[in-house]
C-alpha cells in the first residue's frame, strides 16, 4: 500500500485505526513488545545468512 499510495505508513495505519480500537490496541501491544525491532534484527540475519551463503 506505501508503493500504491506513496503515503507514508504512519498515516495508513491511522487511515485504518480508530481511537481506542481494537486495531490500535493490537499495534500497542506489537510496539511494546518489541515487533518493530524484531522485524528488523530478522531482516539483518536474513541478508547476512545470504551473504555468507554466497561466498
Amino acid at each position: 500500500m506505501v508503493l500504491e499510495t506513496g503515503k507514508h505508513p504512519g498515516e495508513l495505519k491511522d487511515a485504518v485505526c480508530s481511537p481506542a480500537g481494537t486495531t490500535i490496541e493490537a499495534v500497542r501491544v506489537l510496539e511494546e513488545k518489541g515487533f518493530r525491532s524484531a522485524i528488523i534484527e530478522a531482516m539483518k540475519a536474513c541478508a547476512e545468512k545470504s551473504h555468507n551463503m554466497a561466498d
